[in-house]
């Protein structure tokens, strides 16, 4: 049930509108004053306030302005024995959802705080369609490949079974992973993503499950964890093989038991969380060298989803790169650019191990620079996928190495481009890479610093 905060310095007030909203199965926290009104806010992390309008020391209004300020979604409903017409229409200006007057009737009561939960979760839905929408969301491709994948994807959505998405960097692992929950039964509930890579190993278990007050030094409130956040909802753990060890056991035990406790909490909150999860890695490696639960992989694996490599969907890159210029000339008002025949055909041929997100990149960047409506060759940085015949009549696309003027100029070249695809191959992995291509490897993080290649760093 939500939670709901009553602010009021009578006492008898507070205790009768409390105990009206916890007989109807509320979650009920009260405050004297706005002082600790202010307070209860970040440890409670209400769904609604009850504000009256009369406090001592900070008054409701000025507690309003703070709370639209700092929650601009969070409905607050003011209550005031000086109903005037002043207050209301004040109240209002500042974001008060509704107003009632002293001695609140419990009928009254329990109406307004229903439509105001109601107003908020359908603003939340509204918020969420309209993300759905975007253009940027879709799923853009008519390979093969592609059609599978989203043939499996229709299947797979309206169910509640865990989905793990694989997949090179920059493939889209994320858009897939949004595609499900839209097409989900949960679609109207939240989405919520964490990066596992990105929070540091001492945070991850505050930031998947929420922490109480005081759990740890510099815990001053309690904080609401990704878990909580997505009840109802989907919870996508994206670079899940950057994960502990400790904390895949603990997220195993909350996917077998849909329960979980914040840190430095006693309460068991129960959850119903669907969870989508995503890697770069190879996960059955990361089990024979210990570094990946296997159960929790069988936990998580239950509908596999491959997203292909661009180098696998070639025929894909015309359709995202306009695309992409369409996106860049909405985002900026502007009329959308094209790509000569000649300029398409040349960023098909290029390797892209960067993949969507490079080719992304790129696109946008020759668009801006560009300050033509047509895209041509000679606006893009690499050589057109002219044709030769080689020894045995094959057709061949002629080595860009040999368009630039100098030795230096095509080894520097050569090295870029052959380090940057076998970083795709390593996943990023310098160590890996260093044994593959034999080379040491504090050598190996110059060079790759010197191309900008270094891991963890996009291009463009």
């Amino acid at each position: 049930m939500p939670t709901l905060l009553v602010v009021d310095d009578e006492p008898q007030i507070l205790q009768v509108v409390s105990g009206i909203l916890r007989d109807e199965g509320f979650e009920v926290v009260s405050a004297p004053d706005g002082e600790t009104a202010l307070k209860l806010v970040g440890e409670a992390a209400p769904d609604l306030v009850l504000l009256d309008i009369s406090l001592p020391g900070i008054d409701g209004l000025e507690v309003l302005q703070e709370l639209k300020r700092r929650f601009p979604s969070l409905p607050v409903v003011m209550i005031s024995a000086y109903g005037s017409v002043e207050n209301a229409v004040k109240a209002t200006r500042l974001g008060a959802y509704d107003f009632i007057e002293k001695p609140p009737h419990a009928d009254k009561i329990l109406l307004t705080v229903r439509n105001g939960l109601e107003l908020a979760r359908l603003s939340e839905e509204n918020r969420r369609l309209r993300q759905q929408a975007a253009p940027e969301r879709e799923i853009i491709g008519k390979s093969e490949a592609m059609r599978k994948l989203k043939e499996t994807l229709t299947l797979v959505a309206p169910t509640n079974a865990s989905v793990l998405i694989t997949g090179e960097n920059g493939t889209g692992k994320e858009l897939v992973a949004r595609a499900l929950h839209a097409y989900s039964r949960r679609s109207h509930r939240p989405f919520v993503e964490v990066n596992c890579a990105a929070i540091p190993e001492d945070l991850i278990e505050s930031e998947l499950f929420g922490h109480e007050k005081g759990a740890f030094t510099g815990a001053t409130e309690r904080y609401r964890g990704k878990f909580d956040l997505a009840h109802e909802g989907t919870l996508f753990l994206d670079e899940i093989g950057d994960m502990s060890l400790k904390t895949q056991a603990k997220i195993l035990r909350i996917l077998e038991e849909q329960r979980f406790e914040r840190v430095g909490g006693q309460r068991s909150i129960q959850v119903d969380v669907r969870v989508v999860a995503a890697t770069n890695k190879n996960l059955e490696e990361e089990i024979a060298r210990g570094a990946f639960r296997e159960d929790l992989y069988h936990r998580i694996n239950v509908i596999p989803l491959i997203v292909p490599p661009l180098r696998e969907r070639r025929e894909d890159i015309p359709l995202l790169a306009a695309r992409f210029l369409k996106d860049l000339a909405r985002e900026n008002d502007a009329p959308a650019k094209t790509f000569s025949p000649e300029a398409l055909e040349a960023l098909a041929s290029q390797p892209w191990p960067g993949n969507v997100r490079e080719l992304k990149n790129f696109v946008w960047r020759v668009a801006i620079l560009s300050p033509k409506p047509v895209i041509v060759m000679s606006d893009l940085p690499f050589t057109a996928p002219e044709k030769a015949q080689d020894e045995g009549g094959e057709a061949e696309f002629i080595d860009p190495f040999l368009q630039v003027p100098s030795f230096r100029e095509a080894r520097a070249l050569f090295e870029r481009q052959f380090l940057r695809r076998k970083l795709a191959e390593c996943r990023g992995n310098v160590s890996l890479l260093a044994e593959k291509i034999g080379l040491e490897r504090s050598h190996l993080y110059r060079k790759l610093k010197a191309y900008g290649l270094e891991p963890g760093k996009e291009e463009g």
